[in-house]
């Protein structure tokens, strides 16, 4: 059989009150105007957030399309209602306890058993799910892990490139990824451990589900993860992202090196067996430095500036992204990040110009819908800022 590699993403966005520009917990009324949507829109953790997923995809041209539909499918729902929508990591200024939870049985149980990292969690990121052949990644979950295993050593990069989340209640966190550190204090979240075999994997998660820490493997939020719900291999590392040209590039990406790492496995490959101490560190210096920073070489142990580290990424990718066809496209969208940066700084470039909290939600807004089919007009007519 021909390797055929298909693509999921889900995105979850931030609904927020036009006028004021805070988050506003309208989720429910949100679904309820969206006819159709079935599965694709759905609540997630509190009543500020909604989350959309793309049908299987089997190339970027689709994955585009599906995210066009959706993200305008909710977009115009939501103004219908007076909401706005905005995909960014984390909300530049409403404080958490402003926001309700969703009234969800999976929701209250986490919420009562996490108490008060529950109640900050009040994050927005993005999913990328890739399958082989169908039910390859189910079938064969040794080959599975072992992917899983040599993938977890290029997450870095993608967070670098992809974060989106500098502020928290009306300050600067220092970080790109705060959504990173505020995701990472859930017990299984952050990188995966390397298994030496499935067993091995099986074994750690029956432990877990024994001593009440999880209760099943859908609690299992590590940065990547083999998917219990699809024949796939999920990738959760990532903040939202601003446009959609962004969350392309970064399906285009995640695809490549899934399968960069699968021929890898196939051929038998060596790769390095990091500590998920290291990998830890690894993530921590990307949410904390995104791209103006050094990020750690896993292979060599050593710290190199993030634009080089995300140059040999891209080198380790480019047999596959070739092989798909998407090579110029994602190259380009790449280059451009390292260009203008990511989400995080022009975040800051916006509230530095500005030194308003209401213009940074404006520009969110804007780019958020930015090439949708048709962004949508508020009645009040406030006219979106223009600013890059």
């Amino acid at each position: 059989m021909t390797d055929t590699y298909t693509l999921g993403v889900e995105e979850e966005y931030q609904l927020v009150d036009p006028e004021t520009r805070a988050l506003c917990g309208r989720a429910d009324k949100v679904l309820n105007a969206i006819l159709g949507a079935g599965d694709r829109v759905q609540r997630e953790l509190h009543r500020c957030q909604i989350e959309i997923a793309t049908g299987v995809c089997h190339s970027l041209d689709e994955v585009r399309q599906e995210l066009q539909r959706s993200r305008q499918v909710v977009i115009e729902a939501a103004a219908d209602l007076q909401v706005a929508v905005v995909a960014a990591g984390t909300h530049p200024f409403s404080p958490w306890q402003n926001q309700t939870l969703t009234d969800k049985l999976r929701y209250q149980e986490m919420a009562q058993e996490l108490q008060q990292v529950i109640r900050e969690l009040i994050i927005f990121g993005c999913h990328v799910h890739v399958g082989l052949n169908g039910t390859c990644f189910h079938d064969q979950p040794a080959i599975a892990l072992d992917v899983v295993n040599r993938c977890r050593l290029w997450l870095a990069p993608l967070l670098a490139l992809t974060a989106n989340s500098p502020f928290w209640e009306g300050r600067d966190t220092g970080y790109d990824s705060y959504r990173t550190e505020l995701w990472g204090r859930l017990p299984t979240a952050g990188p995966p451990p390397h298994f030496a075999n499935y067993p091995e994997y099986q074994t750690l998660l029956q432990t877990l589900v024994n001593t009440h820490v999880v209760k099943d493997s859908t609690h299992l939020y590590w940065d990547i993860r083999l998917s219990e719900s699809f024949p796939t291999i999920e990738f959760r590392i990532a903040d939202v992202c601003l446009t959609i040209d962004e969350a392309v590039m970064l399906a285009g990406l995640v695809k490549a090196l899934v399968r960069t790492c699968y021929e890898h496995s196939v051929a038998s490959r060596p790769y390095s067996t990091s500590k998920s101490e290291l990998l830890k560190a690894a993530h921590w210096t990307a949410a904390r430095y995104g791209l103006s920073g050094d990020l750690i070489d896993l292979e060599t142990g050593i710290a190199i500036p993030a634009k080089e580290q995300i140059q040999r990424f891209l080198a380790f990718l480019q047999p596959a992204l070739q092989a798909e066809g998407d090579w110029e496209s994602v190259n380009a969208a790449v280059q451009k990040i390292l260009t203008q940066g990511n989400g995080a700084s022009r975040q800051r470039q916006w509230y530095q110009a500005s030194d308003d909290w209401q213009y940074v939600v404006d520009q969110l807004i804007e780019y958020t819908a930015k090439d949708i089919h048709q962004p949508p007009a508020f009645p009040q007519d406030r006219p979106l800022s223009t600013a890059s």
